[in-house]
């Protein structure tokens, strides 16, 4: 699912105003077995959101100063979830997007969208309006040393060449 996100735009509307972003980078955090995953020590009142149904919005805060966003995606129980981790502004995003805390902080995303349905008119991720070609890579997620191998596995995605991927 995480390289199904790639090229697709992630849409906030709050106040009036919508806010379009091109996803260009995503990690995958595969459940309960993976040691990066949030889902990895059980189930807590942070990461219930995590536990399913697919199709919302995972939002929690970190180093006491970003919000970060994921996109729940498999079956309840399973408690996985792609990271956001990097937008290509498309409309009305003036601030840094390169970086989880920066996407959220430049798109409007806080806690207050924790569990937030992505099939909503206010919050959702949109189909391409091209069909722009591009090449994936793959990489190691990013500050995950602690989860042993799962830190070495190749579930970071990026759209190649983008400027908005956060580090190469």
């Amino acid at each position: 699912m995480a390289k199904e996100l790639l090229g697709k735009h992630l849409v906030h509307v709050s106040r009036g105003v919508e806010r379009i972003g091109r996803i260009v980078e995503v990690e995958a955090y595969l459940g309960p077995h993976d040691l990066a995953a949030h889902s990895a020590r059980g189930l807590t009142e942070r990461n219930r959101v995590m536990f399913g149904p697919p199709g919302y919005a995972y939002v929690y805060f970190i180093y006491g100063m970003y919000y970060c966003m994921n996109v729940v995606t498999e079956r309840q129980g399973q408690a996985s979830a792609v990271l956001l981790r990097g937008l290509q502004p498309v409309k009305n995003v003036a601030d840094r997007s390169s970086g989880p805390g920066l996407l959220c902080r430049a798109m409007r995303i806080d806690r207050r969208l924790n569990g937030h349905d992505l099939l909503s008119d206010d919050l959702y991720i949109g189909a391409l309006t091209s069909d722009e070609a591009f090449k994936t890579v793959k990489r190691p997620r990013i500050g995950v040393d602690y989860a042993r191998h799962w830190a070495k596995r190749h579930l970071r995605f990026y759209i190649k060449d983008n400027p908005f991927v956060s580090r190469p």
